[in-house]
């Protein structure tokens, strides 16, 4: 059971402060959830349901949603469909916060655009290094230059990736590892390589969520016609190689 609590007051000047919105019918968690974010330094929103989620994000964007998967409306499954079928928020951050532990559930938030997932009870600490390091990952593409393999470019400055000329539209998480190939092509990276460079060292992310990544980076990078750019190399990992694809 939670513990009475006496929340912090939020300060007058936000400006410069992450926001986070929190998608969640569940009052205690709310409370609980707002309270941590706002002592670690966010700005938080809230909503209730998914329809109030997709008014909230449609009125400002935040800069990452933690999004309950059982939702009153429209649940958080959707409001993410919704949210990347969108050009404003294709790229928005989302975490899903789940009840459900069966692998195909977790694999089904992240096909269906999840960046992360947690599974309730979390343990509050946890969650935030997710919230820390999917934030890093989302603001690290800042005054970084041009990639380039074959008819593939990234432009880092302005955040736009083409194939052929183009436009390509990625998540945050395909973008980063998109970026963490293109700056070793031809080299072939294990899942635990892949998961130390993109998500990092600091934070806990199973094997599999490797694989949804991939698998979401082939759609969004190959055309019916195009080659195939990323190598999967058998028992071993995967490269931006397209010699052998």
């Amino acid at each position: 059971m939670l513990q009475p609590m006496q929340l912090s007051a939020r300060p007058a000047e936000q400006a410069g402060r992450p926001t986070v919105l929190v998608v969640e019918d569940e009052a205690a968690l709310l409370t609980l959830l707002r309270y941590n974010l706002e002592k670690q330094g966010f700005r938080v929103e809230e909503a209730a349901d998914g329809q109030e989620a997709l008014l909230r994000v449609a009125e400002a964007r935040p800069d990452l949603v933690l999004l309950d998967w059982m939702l009153p409306s429209l649940s958080g499954i959707e409001v993410c469909r919704q949210l990347r079928r969108r050009p404003a928020t294709r790229d928005l951050p989302i975490i899903m916060v789940t009840a459900r532990t069966e692998d195909q559930d977790a694999v089904r938030a992240l096909d269906l655009g999840a960046d992360d997932y947690i599974t309730k009870p979390f343990i509050m600490e946890a969650l935030m290094a997710r919230i820390r390091a999917l934030l890093r990952r989302a603001a690290s593409v800042t005054s970084k230059g041009r990639l380039e393999y074959r008819d593939l470019v990234m432009d880092q400055d302005a955040h736009r990736v083409t194939r052929n000329g183009r436009a390509l539209h990625l998540g945050p998480t395909e973008y980063r590892l998109l970026e963490f190939f293109l700056q070793h092509p031809g080299r072939v990276f294990s899942r635990e390589q892949l998961l130390d460079g993109v998500w990092g060292r600091d934070i806990h992310v199973e094997s599999r969520t490797v694989d949804v990544h991939i698998r979401r980076l082939r759609k969004a990078v190959n055309g019916d016609t195009e080659q195939d750019l990323i190598r999967t190399v058998r028992s071993a990992g995967y490269a931006l190689d397209a010699e052998d694809s």
